[in-house]
């Protein structure tokens, strides 16, 4: 791969301390709604009411912590330089979870490495991975050959293809959904011809539908989606207990603690169902100042893209940003039945060590780009 010579402006002393803030509101609220959603589930399962928060303390947040401190002061242009050896890295991590003895599977799907105490989700890395291999390589291409047939289609599908195929395996369709629309918005602002983007979203509808026809819980999530009353003790029993929570919150919310879903009602309470625990309690303006907490560090993560030093740092921040927002969007957007259901946490808030310190470092490498731009609001 070509890669270009970067020249590092030398002032690089300051980061978007507002972007900063953004995450930072968001963890903090992530931090509460987890104390509070998990009380119950963590007493009846660990015997501990507060399991979730410490352990989203100790293996989420100061993990996290010390992730975007390094990645904010490491030069986001050594990336460039390893692209390769971390995306050869990251699919021997996707193929290991098939391993007996190393990979584990939670409820059917195989997606989680073990190394002796530790695990982690590699698809969750996948993320950060190919947000910095295709920067650098749509780079190294350059836009002329981005924009052609044979030089940026296809080796681009060629690419994409590896990784979806280990994630299906897992399977983990939502998370393939949103490397798909990261892959997208970088191929778009490395400058894809709009003909071959568009070929690219009906050929993903495409696999979609195919996707849903083959999987018999996929085809019952599309139809509950169609027809949110279907079932509502079975296979409707999650969305229908969602929207319940979302609603009984009203304007104000019951109030800090008083979630009566949280109880054993709503599966998954402080991962994908968080979002409905914190509307119940905080109401509809709690779900308002998360949902701006999003737009506004879109707005700044745009920003930072529009006025990076070089076409990667543009090129990895459209990414960080897609990756943050696509997320947030899938997992509110299911949990309120807009989109059929699909088990993808929220960022910065759903209890999970491994998603929040992959965000965290692509939180610094962000910021890492804003130190290199010139930012002037």
């Amino acid at each position: 791969m070509a890669i270009k010579k970067i020249q590092t402006p030398t002032n690089t002393s300051q980061f978007d301390s507002k972007l900063l803030f953004a995450v930072c509101a968001l963890l903090g609220i992530g931090l509460v709604a987890i104390a509070s959603a998990g009380i119950f589930y963590a007493e009846t399962r660990f015997n501990d009411d507060y399991f979730f928060f410490k352990r989203q303390l100790l293996f989420g947040i100061l993990p996290g912590a010390l992730s975007l401190y390094f990645f904010q002061r490491a030069d986001y242009h050594r990336w460039q330089k390893v692209v390769v050896p971390l995306f050869l890295l990251n699919v021997i991590l996707l193929i290991l979870v098939f391993i007996p003895g190393i990979g584990g599977k939670i409820y059917g799907a195989s997606r989680w490495v073990q190394i002796g105490p530790l695990s982690f989700q590699p698809s969750e890395m996948t993320k950060l991975v190919v947000i910095l291999y295709l920067a650098a390589w749509f780079v190294g291409k350059g836009k002329e050959k981005v924009s052609d047939l044979f030089e940026g289609l296809v080796p681009f599908l060629a690419i994409f293809s590896v990784i979806a195929f280990l994630i299906l395996k897992q399977p983990d369709t939502g998370t393939l959904g949103v490397i798909f629309l990261i892959s997208m918005a970088i191929f778009f602002a490395a400058g894809a011809r709009l003909s071959h983007l568009g070929m690219l979203l009906v050929g993903g509808m495409a696999v979609l539908g195919i996707l849903i026809k083959l999987a018999p819980y996929r085809l019952q999530r599309f139809l509950v989606f169609l027809n949110p009353d279907l079932d509502p003790q079975g296979v409707g029993y999650h969305v229908s207990q969602a929207l319940l929570a979302i609603g009984s919150g009203g304007f104000w919310g019951l109030g800090l603690g008083h979630s009566r879903q949280k109880f054993n009602y709503l599966p998954e309470p402080v991962t994908d169902s968080i979002f409905a625990i914190f509307s119940e309690e905080w109401g509809f303006i709690g779900a308002l100042v998360v949902l701006s907490l999003f737009v506004f560090l879109a707005w700044r993560g745009f920003f930072i893209a529009k006025h990076a030093a070089d076409d990667f740092g543009k090129l990895v921040a459209v990414g960080i940003v897609m990756w943050i927002t696509t997320q947030a969007f899938i997992n509110i957007a299911a949990i309120s039945g807009l989109i059929p259901l699909t088990g993808i946490p929220l960022p910065f808030i759903s209890y999970g060590g491994t998603s929040l310190v992959f965000l965290m470092s692509g939180v610094g490498i962000l910021l890492n780009i804003s130190r290199h731009a010139t930012l002037k609001s």
